[in-house]
């Protein structure tokens, strides 16, 4: 396979993976399935080293100086777009982004069972964007909050 083989079919297969987690958490978020399957790290574990594949695919001897490209060791837009020009990068980068999303959606979803917040929309957000999906869950619960007003 060559390297663009393999990064599409990396994508693929990660896009395509955390879809059950998603569906499980908004089709049937109560189930004692989703309670479990949610509780467990392999998703995670499974997707990471995917990513620790993708990583070590895309490094090149160059990899660092574009990251740290600053005089304070800090990186820069045009090392990081160079970078990026790596079908395999970006590959790794999405797989990255499906990681951190299914595990923030995790956490919305626990908490949403926790608290008895409804978490569908939350759950459905933190795939689109998981910054907006914890936002809008603190938001959710807090007003859950004061709906049910003092005890």
């Amino acid at each position: 396979m060559t390297s663009s083989q393999i990064a599409s079919t990396a994508f693929t297969l990660g896009t395509v993976a955390v879809l059950p987690f998603y569906t499980l958490m908004v089709f049937v978020p109560k189930s004692t399935l989703a309670k479990r399957v949610m509780e467990s790290n392999i998703p995670f574990a499974s997707l990471a080293i995917l990513y620790g594949c993708l990583v070590y695919l895309s490094w090149t001897p160059s990899t660092l100086t574009l990251l740290f490209a600053s005089k304070y060791w800090l990186p820069e837009l045009p090392g990081i777009s160079k970078m990026f020009a790596s079908e395999m990068t970006l590959a790794s980068a999405w797989i990255h982004f499906l990681v951190v999303d299914l595990y923030a959606a995790r956490q919305v979803f626990v908490d949403g069972l926790k608290n008895k917040v409804e978490t569908r929309h939350l759950v459905i957000l933190c795939l689109l964007s998981c910054p907006f999906g914890i936002v809008t869950h603190l938001i959710t619960k807090e007003m859950m909050k004061i709906a049910k007003g003092p005890r």
